[in-house]
Order: C-alpha cells, then structure tokens, then sequence
C-alpha cells in the first residue's frame, strides 16, 4: 500500500521539472517552465517557502542538491544554457557561482558522492557533459568532455564511492581505491559509463545498448558494497532497463527489462537502499517496483496523480513483454 502523505502547493506558474528532498528530508526543491527555483521547508507536513529563486532565463530542467556537510547548497540547470548553484548563507540564498559553459539547454545535474569533495556533473544538448570541481576560496575548475553523446545528453547519475564486492573483500584498516565513475544517456539512444583516469581525463568506459529511442534518465543505485552494481535506465521508446554486473572489472554490464509502458517514460529513481525503484511517466503516473526472489521485477503500487491512497498491484507476467 502506498499513499501520498503531502501535497505542497507550490504557486510555480508553469509546468514543474523537477522536485527533489534535501539530505535530511526537511526542504523540497522544486523548478518550472516560469524560469524559477523554490526551495519550501516541508517539516511536520507543513509548506513554507523559504526562497523564489530568480536568475535562469528559460525553463529550470532540473535540480540537485549538494551534501550538507558543505553547507546548504543546490545546483539548477536550465534551457537558457546555464547551470546555478545557490547557497544559503545566514538564512539567504543567494547565487554563489554560474556557469555559462554550454551552447545549448543544459539537461541535468547531479553532484558525485561527497567523499570526492564538491564536484557537479552537468549534461547538455550540445552533445558534452562538464564537471564543475570546487577549488576553494569560490573558484570552480571546469573539465568537458566533448561529444559525449551526438545531439545531446538528458542525464548523467554517479557510481556511489564505494568498491563492489568491499562489503566481503575489503581487508580492515586499509583505505579503498575509489575510482569516480558516472553514467549518462542520450538522444543516441546510448548508455555510457565514464571514468576518470589517473591523469585526471575523463575516458569512455562502456557503451549500453539496449533503447530504441532517446535515453531520458539514467540512474545508478546506491551500494553498501556487494559485488553486483546496477544502474537502471528509461527512454521515449517506454522500457526501463535494469542492468547489472557482476565482475569487478566492470567490462559485462547486462539489461533486463523492467517493463514496457506505453508512453515515454521520464525518470528512474532508486531508494536509498537500492530495493525499491521508482519510475514515472508520460500517463502523469509514478510507479514502484521491487525484485522478487526470482529475480523478476514486480510493480508493488502506482499512485495517480492527484489520488490518494491506491492499493498496491502486483503485476508479475509483465516483465517479458517487448
């Protein structure tokens, strides 16, 4: 059973992107067509605003916030070929840096796991993804990489900071090797894997092929160090994905199919410990999926929009439809 616990009324004048909860729950960000950024304070089912965001010229696709042992910040990213990253300082947000580095609308970001410090990967439809690297003293150093996806990338989503297989492997007292790795997709219908190079580069790892259509989110689950790493991804062509690898090398990423929907789908999004999967679509639907024990990918609930509560469905002999 699942059943919405909240609604906020968000007074955005247009269409909303994104909304995303911040690290401990208690703020939503949200941002729309009307060229704004709000941040609400949410705690005990309340909604206050705290900050109207102004300063995209276009459409805010999407919004990310960093981890908070770097303070309040969030990343928004826009049509206008900008990416924004706003800090709250004594209880006022205001824009701590703007990158105008594209040249055409920026369509994700995401910042990596804080272990690595303040990086924010950002894909655009100019075909190239920048990552931002925080230098101190409120410098960024910009690293691109050019023609990652011909036509354009809709998503980029990190590997977490964690070794597979450390959970068992990782011998006590000695600091792991972290390898920063990303995936993104894009309007060639491709998954890649990137990762960084002792020189600092970044280089093509993997290419996933599977989606017959535009890749429209990518999402790479979280881990507590098992040997398997997943990633799941959904397209215009109205499959997700969800591939998995077994070797520690990383070479053999293999897809299984989620489900068929029958409208594009938008986003992927897992939950902190990487059980459940949420996914939401062109029918204005957010669905949850579960693995059952064998294996296969079960729907546990859907809610409509604007419904309340709706019983959970399991709709178990859908996984193999094409």
């Amino acid at each position: 059973m699942v059943s919405v616990i909240n609604t906020v009324d968000t007074s955005h004048e247009d269409m909303i992107h994104d909304a995303q909860m911040d690290y401990y729950g208690t703020r939503l960000a949200t941002c729309s067509s009307d060229r704004s950024v709000k941040i609400f304070d949410v705690r005990n089912g309340g909604q206050i605003l705290i900050a109207d965001l102004r300063g995209h010229e276009g459409p805010v696709w999407q919004v990310a916030w960093a981890h908070p042992m770097y303070g309040n910040i969030l990343a928004s990213c826009s049509y206008d070929r900008k990416v924004i990253i706003w800090r709250e300082e004594n209880g006022t947000w205001e824009k701590s840096h703007e990158h105008a580095g594209h040249d055409s609308s920026v369509n994700s970001v995401c910042w990596a796991p804080h272990d690595y410090g303040l990086i924010l990967a950002c894909g655009s439809s100019d075909g190239a993804i920048s990552l931002l690297t925080y230098t101190g003293e409120g410098q960024w150093e910009v690293k691109k990489i050019n023609n990652a996806h011909t036509i354009g990338c809709n998503a980029v989503s990190w590997a977490p900071a964690v070794v597979p297989g450390s959970l068992i492997d990782q011998p006590s007292g000695q600091k792991p090797n972290y390898i920063k790795r990303f995936a993104s997709g894009g309007c060639d219908n491709l998954i890649k894997l990137w990762k960084e190079e002792e020189d600092g580069q970044w280089k093509e790892e993997q290419k996933l092929e599977a989606h017959s259509d535009w890749v429209r989110d990518v999402a790479w689950a979280p881990s507590i160090g098992l040997p398997t790493s997943t990633i799941a991804s959904c397209s215009q062509d109205g499959r997700v994905f969800i591939w998995t690898c077994d070797d520690a090398s990383g070479n053999t990423w293999s897809p299984k199919l989620l489900h068929k929907f029958n409208d594009v789908v938008w986003h992927v999004s897992w939950s902190i410990t990487a059980n459940i999967l949420a996914v939401s679509g062109g029918d204005n639907k957010v669905t949850l999926w579960k693995e059952s024990v064998d294996g296969q990918w079960v729907c546990i609930s859907d809610v409509n929009k604007g419904q309340g509560s709706v019983s959970a469905s399991v709709t178990e002999g859908q996984q193999n439809e094409q």
